[in-house]
């Protein structure tokens, strides 16, 4: 963003030489300073740095790519998987009593085996239309060797190759809650990251005014300065003609010291504030800054209806807000689930063999198949069910509450924003033309005083009164400027360009790059 000067040019233009002839100087001494840049600071250079160089902004794109990896992982949840579970191997030599129902007592069995298996599927998701049915249907192989020591050795081999599907019923669907949870969890990685660069960005901005502020009361301390010397040489010259008038050049000089002594603390002032933002946007100690303190306002024409629908819809707040109330349904899902009614359906169909000779066991396999129903239902538990449920409901209100009050807040927010900025700006506007006056003003009496039609106090006046318009020009100006930066934030709308801020900064997949135009 640049702006014009269109008063004060004269001692702006001295000061920004002085600050580039010392930080020339300073760059071209061969020692261990040689390294020192000179950054010709402007808003727009300001928010590039910090993007580029904010500690912050790495780590919330880190948390994007973690939230990515997971996502990446959950899908993969939809796809085939192959598992194989195994027991290589299972001794057992116990002796144990078991019932022997034909002899209607219990006895001593003795079991000395040794047990080889494995089992490999192949599991799959069902989906229909896109759709996750929490369902699973896999291909599955089981094959086993297991030897039975009792003096001699019996060795059975079994093999079992089937089809299986597995579909619960009644139950909240996991897999697609576990994806969607995965989505929200992205999303809302890459909305914190947006809300938190636009609120870096609303920062750097504001500490960019603050510098501008300290740098424009060097241009109005300094034209005071200039106007003050002036006026100690016109008062030497009345002095020489009419040594009466003595106490008036002692006058115009403790002026002019208390002009120069307001001259310097701007330039502590801004040494400072120069430092700390050096600090914000990842620039060294030895750099310096040179910023044009120049004022220009430029009018806006800003429609508040518009505004209320891009602060409705364009920043995460409300979003933030979407993401909570789904969640909520979610979570709602799997209290409902919690002691209710489910079923599971398992159903396989296959060949199996069994034979002592592990060769055979694929001549002559036989058909199988199970139907499995099992299911959950509970009689009574004291209400814990109906009281788990009502508390979601209350969070759930909570977060429609929570909503409601958010809207009402954006839109007095709003109102008052676009109401400050409008006055902000006709005021700037006015204390512009005042300021101009304000200098006639003072060339005028400057001028009188030297023909002698005006005292030493209509000239000391008029250079205070031209130093508080700059002032009062300044508070309107800042005050305008930084008013648009709350309506950008809270409306994550750039106005002077008529663009949004996550396309203007390229804030959409959590990758800023600063904008070019």
């Amino acid at each position: 963003m640049i702006f014009s000067m269109r008063s004060y040019g004269d001692a702006r233009a001295c000061v920004r030489a002085a600050l580039v002839a010392v930080a020339a100087v300073v760059a071209a001494r061969p020692a261990g300073a040689q390294d020192r840049r000179v950054v010709d600071l402007t808003l727009q250079s300001a928010l590039e740095l910090a993007q580029a160089n904010s500690y912050r902004v790495q780590q919330l794109q880190l948390g994007i790519e973690r939230q990515r990896h997971q996502l990446a992982a959950e899908r993969a949840g939809l796809k085939s998987r192959v598992e194989l579970t195994f027991t290589l191997p299972q001794f057992s030599s116990i002796s144990e009593h078991q019932w022997n129902s034909v002899l209607e007592r219990r006895e001593l069995v003795r079991e000395d085996s040794r047990l080889w298996q494995a089992e490999m599927s192949l599991r799959q998701p069902v989906i229909l239309f896109g759709y996750p049915t929490n369902g699973y249907l896999s291909l599955n192989n089981r094959m086993y060797r297991y030897s039975q020591i009792d003096g001699a050795t019996d060795v059975t081999y079994y093999n079992r190759y089937y089809a299986r599907y597995e579909q619960p019923i009644f139950q909240p669907n996991q897999l697609r809650n576990d994806l969607e949870e995965a989505e929200l969890d992205l999303e809302n990685a890459e909305l914190v990251f947006q809300d938190d660069v636009v609120s870096l960005l609303a920062g750097i901005a504001r500490d960019y005014y603050g510098l501008l502020d300290v740098a424009y009361d060097r241009v109005v301390y300094q034209r005071q300065v200039t106007q003050l010397e002036e006026a100690v040489e016109l008062a030497r010259t009345r002095v020489a003609a009419d040594s009466s008038r003595g106490l008036e050049a002692t006058q115009v000089q403790v002026a002019l010291a208390n002009a120069r002594e307001r001259l310097q603390r701007a330039g502590s002032e801004f040494r400072l504030s120069a430092s700390r933002l050096k600090q914000r946007l990842g620039l060294q100690e030895r750099d310096s800054l040179v910023v044009d303190p120049a004022l220009d306002v430029a009018p806006l024409s800003l429609d508040l209806d518009a505004a209320m629908q891009f602060a409705m819809t364009l920043p995460p707040r409300m979003r933030f807000l979407d993401i909570r109330q789904r969640r909520d349904a979610i979570t709602m899902d799997g209290v409902k689930a919690r002691n209710a009614f489910r079923l599971n359906i398992d159903l396989t169909y296959g060949r199996e063999m069994q034979n002592e000779v592990a060769r055979d066991l694929w001549s002559q396999p036989s058909n199988t198949y199970t139907v499995g129903v099992r299911g959950y239902l509970p009689i009574w538990d004291w209400g814990a069910r109906k009281e788990r449920i009502e508390a979601q409901r209350v969070s759930a209100r909570l977060t429609e509450l929570q909503i409601e009050d958010t809207r009402r807040q954006i839109e007095a927010t709003v109102r008052n924003l676009v109401q400050s900025a409008l006055e902000y700006q006709q005021r700037a506007l006015a204390m512009e033309q005042n300021l101009a006056l304000s200098n006639e003003i003072s060339r005028a009496t400057a001028q009188q005083y030297g023909s002698g039609r005006a005292t030493v106090l209509d000239l000391l006046q008029a250079f205070d009164r031209e130093a508080a318009t700059a002032d009062n020009f300044l508070e309107a100006f800042l005050g305008y400027r930084r008013t648009l930066i709350e309506l950008s934030q809270a409306t994550y709308y750039d106005f002077e360009t008529a663009t949004p801020i996550t396309e203007r900064y390229r804030l959409q997949n959590g990758e800023p790059e600063a904008s070019q135009h």
